[in-house]
């Protein structure tokens, strides 16, 4: 297997799970992930949230980890990286005003790269404009952004993951192991035991 590079763009309160968790999956695997923020160099931190679901109208939020991103948003090229994954939580709410990052994400859209979102990733999609005529799983408060930014909304179980060509997503951090694995075959990426 020859590693992929791959661009994880998160930020203050990401969703704890939908970043440490698919950061070191990844990394495990051998590809190489830099995770990034604008405003943010490498070696500083961004609070995460976590994000749970406990029988009310909504998750519930505490706080997570803080994260160390290893990469510089500022320094960074969407070109010279084969994928992208963006993490849910609050992050996406405010990254999604940020010229910069939306470029990004149609960079990859445009160039037909796998893109992996979960939760409120759709977030970031649906301002970049890259979901009409896509089909794209959320969290499910953020089913109305999907379809008015032109996008089929997947209406999937927590667990589930939904892949539309490129474009692998999922309703919440349950879904990891078929949203990753799900990534990993877009990606191309076998392991062998």
């Amino acid at each position: 297997m020859s590693g992929k590079r791959i661009l994880m763009i998160t930020g203050d309160y990401t969703e704890d799970y939908e970043t440490m968790v698919p950061f070191q999956a990844l990394l495990m695997v051998g590809h190489t992930v830099h995770a990034v923020c604008p405003g943010k160099k490498a070696g500083q931190q961004v609070r995460t949230a976590i994000h749970d679901f406990e029988g009310d109208q909504t998750y519930s939020e505490k706080p997570g980890h803080n994260f160390t991103l290893n990469a510089e948003f500022a320094a960074i090229k969407a070109e010279d990286y084969d994928a992208l994954v963006i993490p849910g939580g609050r992050a996406p709410e405010y990254l999604r005003l940020d010229p910069a990052v939306l470029a990004a994400v149609r960079h990859f859209s445009d160039a037909g790269k796998p893109i992996a979102a979960i939760c409120h990733g759709a977030q970031l999609l649906a301002a970049a404009g890259v979901l009409r005529g896509r089909v794209c799983s959320a969290y499910p408060a953020c089913a109305p952004e999907v379809r008015a930014a032109g996008g089929d909304y997947a209406d999937i179980p927590v667990d589930q993951a939904h892949v539309d060509g490129n474009l692998v997503t999922a309703p919440a951090w349950p879904a990891h192991p078929r949203w990753l694995a799900s990534f990993l075959t877009v990606l191309g990426t076998t392991i062998q035991a």
